[in-house]
């Protein structure tokens, strides 16, 4: 009810606001703007100086840093993808860890595959089938096995990742300062070149990096992304636990660690490898998790952001510079509302309409230039394919992401919270090589038959 009521506020401000200043939006629109392109010209100018120090004068980094780390992989119906995560995680470079697999309540053999791997590797893996009554969602799989977790720090895995084998050794490394609670790891798409949706996919991953890294340079108020996340177990106690009611565990958890004064950092140089969905619809259904997560979580901490003593300035501005995001799709949707009213009623007002349509043209731009930037930085693309790439990849953020803006919206005013995953199906790209080598049999086989045919 407090998310609802907050929410509506906020809608209800902002519409009495584009309605009484009408004639005066486009200076509104133009003083967010600017305040947005500062941020961002801040975060680069400070990533640029920060590349500059590390470059004079080395970060050493202490070898004799060897935490004992729990590396927990919850699976809930991942019994094609689960046995290979597992075994790559074997492969760890790192001296000290244990292994928690977690079967949470699935229908397939994932339970199966993890008591097999507990009996294969007996020092190093550990089975943790949950009942089939527990309590649903990742943070209460991640709660139920960190009562028996005997590491210093807490390793996440999402059921499809993969890595390389110094992925820990060097992930390690960031935790080591006693302000840091947590760090993650850079994500990519592993089968980003399947089709045009995957390669969207890992192209908005890449655009993420480079808003974390960047909010890393200012020691802001980086995110945890659930999959390739470090946590120092000390933090994990001071914000007790994972939190069983949210629908997107790692955002929660980042703003409360935040609230609580722990800095988490964002390690662009060590990367977890994972799965892209090849279909829309599931792909609608994730992000509409995440979205919803979003919001809800700054409107659920509200309050404590503005008045956490632990909290940094720092973390503080840039969180509320982040959440201004949100302002001008909602900005453009109300103004569009109003418009259709005036429209309707034979009273429109141009001045709305100039100002809809330069807010569609800034935020459309706006993707482009920040795709097109990090797909050169990180991705290091030549410039043409940059450019191509950055204009369909704008074009699908656009398709996913306003849509949902107005849906979730929708949802949090009018609707109940459900504890809804939408679980992602994993395995998929093994399931269509099996159906592609299925298919060349069956055209081999017709083959064969029909030369038997023409010998007869």
């Amino acid at each position: 009810m407090k998310e609802r009521i907050l929410l509506f506020l906020i809608v209800l401000g902002l519409t009495a606001f584009i309605y009484i200043f009408q004639s005066y939006t486009v200076w509104g629109l133009a003083i967010l703007v600017s305040l947005m392109a500062t941020y961002a010209l801040f975060t680069n100018i400070a990533y640029k100086i920060k590349q500059r120090i590390n470059r004079k004068t080395p970060q050493v980094k202490n070898e004799n840093y060897k935490p004992f780390v729990s590396i927990m992989i919850p699976a809930h119906n991942e019994e094609s993808v689960i046995a290979n995560t597992v075994r790559t995680v074997l492969n760890l470079d790192y001296p000290n860890f244990e292994i928690i697999a977690i079967d949470d309540r699935s229908t397939d053999n994932t339970a199966s595959v993890l008591k097999d791997l507990e009996k294969e590797f007996p020092n190093k893996v550990i089975a943790f089938i949950r009942p089939k009554d527990a309590f649903p969602g990742k943070s209460a799989v991640l709660n139920d096995a960190l009562e028996f977790a005997k590491g210093e720090a807490i390793l996440v895995f999402d059921a499809d990742a993969t890595m390389e084998p110094d992925f820990l050794t060097n992930l390690v490394y960031e935790l080591e300062p006693k302000d840091v609670g947590a760090v993650q790891a850079r994500k990519i798409v592993r089968n980003k070149d399947i089709n045009l949706l995957t390669r969207c996919q890992n192209n908005e991953m890449t655009i993420d990096t480079h808003f974390q890294v960047g909010r890393d340079s200012i020691k802001g108020a980086v995110e945890l992304r659930g999959n390739g996340e470090l946590i120092k177990r000390s933090a994990l106690e001071d914000i007790g636990g994972w939190n069983n009611y949210t629908i997107t565990d790692d955002l929660d958890m980042s703003t409360r660690l935040h609230i609580k004064g722990w800095d988490v950092r964002f390690c662009h140089g060590t990367a977890v490898y994972e799965e892209g969905i090849m279909y829309i619809a599931p792909l609608y259904k994730q992000r509409r998790r995440w979205l919803e997560g979003t919001i809800r979580r700054y409107l659920e901490y509200f309050w404590d952001i503005l008045t956490s003593k632990k909290m940094s300035m720092r973390a503080r501005l840039d969180m509320i510079a982040y959440i201004s995001q949100f302002i001008m799709p909602a900005w453009f949707i109300i103004e569009i509302g109003i418009l259709i009213m005036k429209i309707l009623l034979k009273d429109a007002n141009p001045h709305i309409l100039m100002s809809s349509g330069i807010m569609g043209c800034i935020i459309g731009f706006g993707f482009f230039m920040a795709c097109r930037y990090s797909l050169r930085r990180y991705d290091n693309l030549p410039r043409t394919d940059a450019f191509i790439q950055a204009v369909y990849t704008s074009v699908y953020l656009l398709v996913i992401w306003f849509p949902l803006v107005l849906f979730i919206g929708t949802k949090i005013l009018f609707m109940k919270k459900d504890m809804n995953w939408g679980k992602t199906a994993h395995g998929l790209i093994q399931h269509e090589h099996a159906i592609q080598k299925a298919k060349e049999k069956i055209r081999k086989a017709k083959e064969e038959l029909k030369k038997l045919l023409i010998a007869k």
